[in-house]
């Protein structure tokens, strides 16, 4: 792909997929064949994207196609288990008249909406209840056009609770660029480094720094992206954000182009949020009639353009490496660091990528300015963060606090009783006990790229810990052998423990596999895939011992042996293995 494609990116390679899905229910020999030839691309190249990505399949689906959400916030096994009896299908079946076909799919970002699924990989309905899935029954039977399903049910709120720094001011379209259009871009870069902003996906790194880096950079030109490819479970800020802040976020995007002097710029949009496509696109077309994309902007020599490309459904994909080689049409497989994208990013050019929030973030700071953004926060975390919080509480949503809040306020504040966990960071990030609660969300103590989901005292912890482990089974992209090996193994073990067939030798084997596969994984996938396990062994031991088996078992398997590979594979010296 080139830049220069149309502005709604209608011929990459992901789109013409999606098409050729939805008119197929698969993706065929054939239709490679025609694909790769009309797009001029291998024909491995694109097989390949069609088997990595979970919303592309080679074998039909059903004409409603049903994936459930998995996730302890967003999902409901039991209502799942009801919905395929009642259509007579089984999951991850298609029924034998080619009518329907359900299976089950990670978080979808609807966690503050209670058990959610997608239809057909482009629609969404939420808060799922027994009355609810009767009805969706009911519909499928009746081969019902979804055209003439209630339009209510695919009505999505954003459950905003508490506005903050970046919520509270209603933003004028333009009115942040107009306020930069005679400084250098220096000058802007500057601002941005001195309002101490950091990046809000969850690494930390200083974006005005990043900007700085890549504009130094040689290239024949340079790009911004805007990751919004938010598939951590919990997470759904970012989908807030691009429903109702959407001006806020191109602004962001159009004075990173400017600092660092882009003409082109990419929105990677999540294959889970589809539906706020064609708004997005209409808010990109307004501001190009407003004169605030496209060539001259506000009458100025400064020329860039957004585009949009939607994911087929790859966690992965939310590392921004991946994300780039996904937008180059290739699998979403994370590339070895250094070179980073700013140096060598998109398409080998140097590239800005940043965070949806954090792209916010900079419109505002432009705004108002660097001190107004830093006399907020901490002395190492300045600004607000915005928070998705989902599980056991009264008021699952957005709030938006200053850095340096405690975790037993917010959890004061949404309403949660009786709480015995929290896991923040999504299962990448941390699993907290109550004496924890205390503690702050900051880069400095408790980092969070944003997701908070809180577990009362009747959750199985077990349970819980086993369905992360599932998660990244699932999403490993199969690029390393530690991960593709390790996570699978990890989950082997987290069932057999649950299903209380397990002993203490098996705890000691999750250790040690728990060590292997953060040690000698390629990416961050795999590095912080062990993370709940070993938070549940040290802070609810007890969950895993009163599964235990009272007498000791030989092993099922060796896993020295069915790791070594990974042991030969992966250079400890190598900086790029240890991303």
């Amino acid at each position: 792909m080139t830049a220069e494609h149309s502005p709604q990116n209608t011929d990459h390679l992901l789109h013409v997929l999606f098409r050729e899905q939805q008119r197929a229910r698969f993706i065929s020999d054939e239709a490679i064949n025609n694909i790769s030839k009309s797009l001029n691309l291998p024909r491995a190249q694109v097989e390949g994207v069609v088997e990595f990505y979970t919303f592309f399949h080679r074998k039909p689906r059903g004409r409603f196609d049903i994936l459930f959400s998995n996730c302890t916030s967003c999902g409901d096994t039991k209502l799942l288990k009801s919905l395929c009896e009642k259509l007579n299908v089984k999951p991850g079946r298609i029924r034998s008249d080619g009518l329907v076909s359900v299976d089950q799919t990670s978080c979808i970002g609807m966690c503050d909406h209670g058990a959610s699924l997608l239809l057909n990989n482009c629609l969404t309905i939420t808060s799922l209840t027994t009355e609810r899935i009767d009805q969706i029954v009911k519909l499928i039977k009746s081969d019902t056009v979804i055209q003439a399903w209630p339009r209510q049910w695919f009505y999505i709120g954003d459950n905003i609770h508490k506005k903050g720094l970046l919520l509270t001011e209603p933003f004028k379209s333009g009115s942040a660029l107009k306020a930069i259009i005679k400084r250098s871009s220096i000058d802007v870069i500057d601002e941005i480094i001195a309002s101490g902003l950091k990046g809000r996906g969850g690494a930390g790194f200083s974006t005005g720094l990043k900007w700085k880096l890549c504009r130094e950079a040689v290239g024949d030109t340079h790009y911004v992206i805007c990751n919004a490819d938010e598939g951590e479970p919990g997470t759904f800020k970012d989908r807030v954000l691009l429903n109702s802040y959407a001006d806020l976020v191109f602004e962001g995007m159009t004075i990173s182009a400017y600092a660092i002097g882009a003409k082109q710029g990419f929105l990677y949009l999540r294959g889970e949020y589809r539906y706020l496509l064609d708004t997005l696109n209409a808010t990109l077309q307004r501001r190009r009639e407003t004169g605030l994309l496209g060539n001259n902007i506000l009458g100025q020599d400064f020329d860039f353009d957004i585009s949009i490309v939607v994911g087929a459904g790859a966690y992965v994909c939310g590392e921004e490496s991946a994300l780039i080689e996904s937008l180059e049409e290739k699998r979403g497989i994370p590339r070895i660091r250094p070179p980073f994208p700013v140096t060598q990013g998109y398409l080998g050019q140097p590239t800005a990528v940043n965070n949806v929030e954090t792209l916010a973030a900079t419109a505002k700071i432009i705004l108002h300015g660097d001190h107004w953004f830093k006399s907020h926060g901490t002395s190492q975390s300045k600004g607000s963060k915005l928070l998705s919080v989902s599980g056991n509480c009264a008021r699952p949503g957005i709030y938006e606090y200053d850095f340096g809040v405690s975790l037993q306020e917010v959890l004061n504040d949404v309403g949660a009783e009786n709480v015995q966990a929290v896991q923040i960071g999504g299962p990448a990030g941390r699993l907290l006990k109550p004496d924890h609660f205390s503690r702050s969300i900051s880069f400095e103590d408790l980092s969070t790229g944003g997701s908070l989901m809180i577990f009362a005292k009747h959750r199985d912890m077990l349970a819980v810990i086993h369905n992360f482990s599932l998660f990244f089974a699932h999403e490993s992209c199969g690029f390393c052998t530690p991960c593709r090996v390790g996570t699978r193994l990890l989950e082997k073990n987290m069932s057999k423990l649950c299903s209380g067939r397990s002993t203490a030798y098996d705890i000691d084997e999750i250790r040690h596999l728990s060590a292997l596969v953060s040690q000698y994984s390629h990416c961050g996938l795999g590095t912080s895939a062990a993370n709940p396990i070993m938070d549940g062994l040290k802070n609810f031991p007890n969950a895993f011992e009163k599964r235990l088996l009272n007498r000791e078992m030989e092993p099922e398997f060796d896993l020295d042996s069915e790791l070594s590979e990974a042991r030969l594979m992966t250079n400890r010296d190598d900086p790029g293995a240890h991303l």
